[in-house]
């Protein structure tokens, strides 16, 4: 399987040639990647049917009103016919159910289904040892499982009959460089994507002589995070602190991180209510280092979020529905820069490997050296 990374030309969409409309079925087109995709697609002709990944809760209200604006930006382009070529609906992809429901009412009012996306995700922060600590926070396990792994096997499953059917079309999986490289913090965030990613890749080779497609879009660390939900637990200052350990954990990355953020309100609205957390040098207070359960959405505007995810939008773009699409497709420069240094760690240890194996299939000579290949076929391996 191939690896691809994108063009750092991305300031128009770009879309693979074909003969028709394609119908997409975007799993959070609530979230800043969906509503950049969807506006890309409708705009190129394109259908499009949104799941809505947000909840009646507080929280997400910020998600709501930004979906809303989406939705007034839909009506504007009437004479464009964006209103007739949309339609939403409510999507918990951790509820088959739900999954099997969207995927036929696409079909009803589309006739098809060519492209799906899967773009729901949430992160969730704390070492291995805070995330077991209670009850609460080995169920926000679960649910880390239940909505990055879970949640788009069942919209792939519920899917796959109507594109086999079809003997056509292409899954994406919004996925990131954590899925293949361990970061401090962020455990069960990247075992839960090196799951669905390996899942993908098996999964890949089963529907292929279907005229399936598959392609899992590695992004940027910062794309699966700042454009989603994030919750963190409860941390173990005594044990992990930045004194204590020199591993960068991820909670101290976004307690520095937030507080710069351009819409941030953390700051201006709990300086006076809880100044013993606010951002510090090295990370070890801040909003992510209360003693409860915090979850919210980095505080960045639409017109950020934008900017953010406009590379990884352009990818999507130019390889949705393509006919021979890379299985694999590593987006931005640091993602690039990522998996070269994972390669070469992975080079480095199997010539460790190499090393070690020498040293116990064979046995050195008497003077200390080596025997040549040639004396050492069939040798019997002595013992250490």
């Amino acid at each position: 399987m191939s690896d691809h990374h994108s063009s750092p030309n991305y300031s128009r969409p770009l879309f693979p040639a074909h003969n028709e409309p394609r119908v997409w079925l975007i799993t959070a087109g609530d979230s800043p990647t969906g509503i950049s995709v969807a506006r890309q697609v409708l705009a190129h002709g394109d259908y499009v049917y949104l799941g809505l990944a947000h909840f009646s809760l507080e929280r997400d209200e910020c998600r709501r009103e930004g979906f809303e604006a989406f939705q007034a930006e839909i009506e504007s382009h009437r004479d464009e016919g964006w209103p007739d070529r949309t339609k939403t609906a409510p999507l918990d992809i951790r509820m088959m159910g739900e999954c099997q429901a969207v995927v036929a009412d696409a079909v009803a009012t589309f006739g098809r289904i060519d492209i799906l996306l899967c773009c729901t995700s949430q992160a969730l922060i704390g070492t291995v040892e805070e995330l077991a600590a209670s009850r609460q926070t080995l169920n926000l396990v679960r649910d880390q499982f239940e909505t990055n792994y879970f949640g788009p096997l069942n919209i792939i499953k519920a899917t796959l009959p109507h594109m086999r059917g079809l003997r056509s079309g292409h899954i994406m999986i919004l996925s990131g460089i954590t899925a293949h490289i361990g970061t401090p913090g962020l455990g069960m965030y990247c075992a839960a994507g090196w799951a669905l990613e390996g899942f993908c890749d098996s999964l890949a080779y089963e529907i292929a002589p279907f005229n399936l497609k598959l392609t899992i879009f590695q992004c940027s660390i910062e794309i699966g995070i700042l454009t989603n939900l994030v919750t963190s637990v409860p941390p173990m200052s005594h044990i992990y602190s930045p004194s204590a350990t020199q591993a960068p954990l991820f909670r101290g990355i976004l307690n520095r991180l937030v507080p710069r953020l351009p819409n941030n309100q953390y700051g201006a609205d709990n300086a006076h209510q809880n100044p013993d957390h606010m951002s510090t040098e090295d990370g070890q207070d801040g909003p992510f280092s209360t003693d409860n359960v915090l979850s919210m959405y980095p505080p960045l505007s639409s017109a950020h979020m934008e900017v953010l995810v406009a590379e990884t939008v352009y990818a999507i773009t130019a390889i949705g529905g393509h006919e021979n699409p890379p299985s694999r497709h590593i987006v931005g420069q640091e993602g690039v820069a990522s998996v070269k240094e994972k390669l070469k760690t992975v080079s480095e240890e199997l010539e460790d490997f190499i090393e070690s194996s020498f040293a116990v299939d064979y046995s050195l000579d008497g003077d200390g050296s080596r025997p040549s290949k040639e004396d050492s076929v069939g040798m019997r391996v002595d013992n250490a």
